[in-house]
Formats: structure tokens, sequence, C-alpha cells
């Protein structure tokens, strides 16, 4: 599609490939191969910076732009165009968000998408790279922090000795050689009685885990739940034991880090209400009560602790983070001022560090899949005006919501015979829901949509399936197969 907004001193073009939902994999390594057979790949930065570059090769022969097409709707000509605007671009990125990851084979679509960054060069410079966009303010400085079942602080990893042993010693405790279990992990343990007991900090897992009749069982079968958190969920209502927590955006100190890499000060603004407390008093009382004085839960003095064993994060002292208003890591010591690009070193000549690999991953259509019994795919995610499972955002009016519904084209609108408002019954292989309709010219043929945002309106994870991918956890929410029935 030529977009049709021009200035006297530019032209350009946008492209939307409206792929069937799952196939992503299948575009990029035609993609691709395309790049490679049009003679467009960056040989220089490829044969300097990267590996496994033949074996790539060699792989995506086979996703010719037919194959492409087929695949994923889109047709051949689209995928040309696309493969050779990407790789002529003088500075291009590759922004992604949960419709990538949401899949059971989540890791290997980010990692085909990271292959058309390195097969161009466009990574590790300005105005180029690769972007994952994050769905809440500091869920990149969870993962800095150690919230990654192999990881501790500064994603060093848990099973290497050396790098555990000072955290030992710093810590005075002697931790597990091994990774842990994420979500997913979680869940299938507490199926098999293996998980018993639950300390559940600022989520909703009774709302947002795939499969939801699957999960609340699970969750009810614990021996114990304790839930902390600044608002009274669906889980809190499952818990035993429920914590009022503070707001962190207003009534607590600490650092956020953003998608990136940029750590700034979070300050407190207005006092907790009564009855309330900071996440860190609740939890350094938990720990004397269970044996272990950690002293008064200074934010500032955590942080310098955080600093001592995480080397990149090393020169960000809150003074430094004050006067430049954040600070992006790596960071070594006070003299440094923080890595612009992540992965600038790649163009260093000679390389520094290791070089950067090219990983082989295959096509594989979503598990759920259509048939006759269940033709219409669904999609599942989020609207403007709201916020993951809707506890925090539904507590207050905006003027963009509307009613919960499902969103179906208006040719499967005609197909059905439905009028826009009149209830349906969805129903996937796992459990059924009724939502009114409403028709929306966006959505193609045989897709569906629901949002996450209100389960006391319309139970949307009744339907979802929990195939999990097994190197990240995540569940496939992003493609179920369903069928649409007049109530």
């Amino acid at each position: 599609m030529v977009d049709p907004r021009r200035t006297s001193s530019a032209r350009w073009a946008s492209l939307w490939l409206g792929l069937n939902v799952g196939s992503d994999i299948s575009l990029a390594n035609a993609m691709g191969r395309e790049i490679i057979a049009a003679g467009l790949a960056n040989e220089g930065f490829i044969g300097r910076s990267t590996s496994g570059f033949e074996a790539y090769k060699k792989h995506v022969e086979k996703y010719t732009l037919d194959r492409g097409e087929r695949d994923t709707g889109v047709p051949a000509e689209a995928i040309r165009r696309m493969a050779h605007a990407f790789a002529n671009a003088p500075r291009a990125q590759i922004c992604w968000t949960l419709g990538i990851t949401e899949h059971h084979n989540a890791v290997d679509n980010v990692v085909a998408l990271i292959n058309l960054a390195l097969l161009t060069g466009h990574v590790g410079r300005y105005g180029s790279g690769v972007n994952p966009l994050r769905g809440q303010n500091n869920v990149q400085g969870g993962g800095d922090m150690g919230a990654i079942p192999d990881r501790l602080a500064g994603f060093q990893h848990v099973e290497n000795e050396g790098l555990r042993a000072k955290f030992e010693k710093a810590w005075r405790v002697k931790i597990q050689p091994r990774r842990g279990w994420h979500l997913s992990d979680m869940f299938e343990a507490m199926e098999h009685g293996h998980l018993t007991t639950l300390y559940v900090l600022g989520e909703n897992p009774a709302d947002s885990e795939a499969d939801r009749h699957r999960a609340l069982k699970r969750l009810s079968g614990l021996k114990f739940l304790l839930v902390q958190d600044l608002i009274y969920t669906k889980t809190a209502e499952l818990a035993d034991v429920v914590l009022p927590a503070a707001a962190g955006a207003f009534e607590s100190e600490g650092t956020v880090t953003s998608s990136e890499r940029r750590v700034q000060r979070v300050r407190r603004t207005v006092p907790p209400p009564a009855g309330v407390r900071d996440d860190l008093e609740i939890i350094f009382d938990l720990a004397r009560r269970l044996g272990h004085d950690w002293g008064a839960p200074d934010p500032q003095a955590i942080w310098n602790e955080l600093r001592s064993l995480s080397p990149m994060h090393g020169g960000m002292s809150y003074r430094r983070l004050e006067e430049m208003g954040g600070i992006q890591w790596p960071c070594y010591d006070e003299a440094h001022p923080g890595e612009m690009f992540l992965h600038g070193r790649l163009w260093s000549d000679p390389l520094i560090g290791p070089r950067a690999p090219f990983s082989v991953v295959e096509f594989e259509p979503p598990v759920d899949q259509l048939d006759e019994q269940y033709p219409i795919r669904l999609t599942t995610g989020r609207r403007l005006d709201d916020y993951n499972t809707g506890v925090q955002t539904r507590m207050y009016s905006s003027p963009l919501r509307r009613k919960e519904t499902v969103d179906l084209s208006p040719e499967d609108g005609q197909q059905f015979k439905l009028r826009e408002g009149e209830k349906v019954r969805v129903t996937s292989r796992r459990g059924s829901l009724v939502a009114p309709v409403r028709f929306d010219s966006g959505l193609r043929p045989g897709l569906a949509f629901l949002s996450v945002h209100a389960h006391d309106q319309v139970a949307t994870n009744e339907l979802t399936i929990d195939a999990v991918d097994p190197k990240s956890g995540t569940s496939e929410f992003k493609a179920t197969a369903v069928r649409i029935e007049k109530v």
C-alpha cells in the first residue's frame, strides 16, 4: 500500500503485511532468502561480526517467496518489496510486542527477526536495531534484577560457580546451583503437587493465565496462597493472606528501567494510605519474622548492594542518576557515561567480544489448528484504554471504553447472518463464553479478536490454550481455534 501522505521534500511508502496469525517465522525466513538472493546482505558486517551464516543461508533456501505467500497469506510481491526496503534502508528497526512472543515458539519468532537484523547490519548503530516494546514500565528492570529463572542480578547465570559465589558471599547464604521455574513451570508443578505454597507480588494469574478454568483449579488447590498487591484482584480473592502494598509509581522509592535500558529514579510523592505498606517494608518484616534481620529497608542501600554485585550497574549511583536524568546500562564505573548502543561493539574492527550468531529456525503452525468444527482464528490482546487484566484501569472511567465484545470482520458477520450487538457463543476446545458482536473492518475474514481486560464480563482466557514455549514459558494466547454460534 502506498501511503498518500507526501511532502515536496520526501516521498515514502508504507507496507502492511497482514500475515496469518502464527506465520511470522515463514515471513522472516522468506525475507531473509530474498535479501540473500538479491545480493543485498551486508557481507562485510556478516563476515566480521557474525557466526553461523552459511547454515542459515542453506536453511532459508527453501523459503521461497511463493512458499512465504502460502504460509503467511501475504502476496509474494509484498514480501519481496518489504525485504528490499528493509535491506536498502540506511537505518531500520524491528519492533515487536506480544504478537511475536505469545506463541508456542516465541523465542524462535524473536531470533527469526534477529536474523534479519544481522543479515542487513541493522543493529548496534544509530537508528537501527531490534526492540521488544514492553507492556509495562519496568519489565526490563525486573529482568535486570534477576526475575528470570536462570539468572541472578545483572543477567549473571546462576549455574556459573564463580558468579554465584560472589552473591553467596554478599548474602551469606548458599544458592541452589540450578535454574528455577518460570510461571508456566510453576503451574505445571501445582498440577502434580510439587508446588503447594505460592507468594504472588503484583500479579493476577487467576485472570492472566491461559486456559483460565485450569489455572483457577490449580490456584485453588494450593495449601497456602499469599498475595501482596495494590488491588484486590481475583487472585487475592483466592488467597489465604492478603498484604496491601503501596503504589510503586507514587508511594515508593527506587528505580525503574525502560526498554532502552535507561535506569531512572522513582520518588515517593505521597504517603501510602493507612494500613498500606511499601513492598520493601513488607518483605523486610517477613524476613525478620523468619529469622533474618536485614536492618532497615533503605532503597538506596539496596541499590548500592546491587551495584556492587552487578557490573553493568556499577557506575549508577543515585547522585549520577539524578544529575544525568537516567543512565543506560552497561555503565561499569562512575566515569562511564553508559552505552547508547547495546550492540555497538559489533561494529568495532577488530571485533570486541563474541560474534553474534545466526539461528536456524523452522516454521511451525499454531498448536490449536483450525478445522471444520473450529474454523475461526481467535487472537487476543489489549485495547487502548485498558491494561492487562483491567484491575487497575477498570477502577476509572474512560471516554474510550466500551462494553466488551467479540470483534469480527463484516464479511464473517454476513456469513453467520449476525447483527452488530447481537450475542453469540464463542467456543474453543477448552471452554465457551457469550459476548456481543462488533464488526471491525480492520479484521480479515476468518479472524476474531477478544481483549483480556474484563473477565467479569467476557472471560477470554476460558478459551485460550496453554501450549507453552519451552524456552520462554510463554503460552500461545495469540492463536486459538474457535467457532461462532448464535445464542
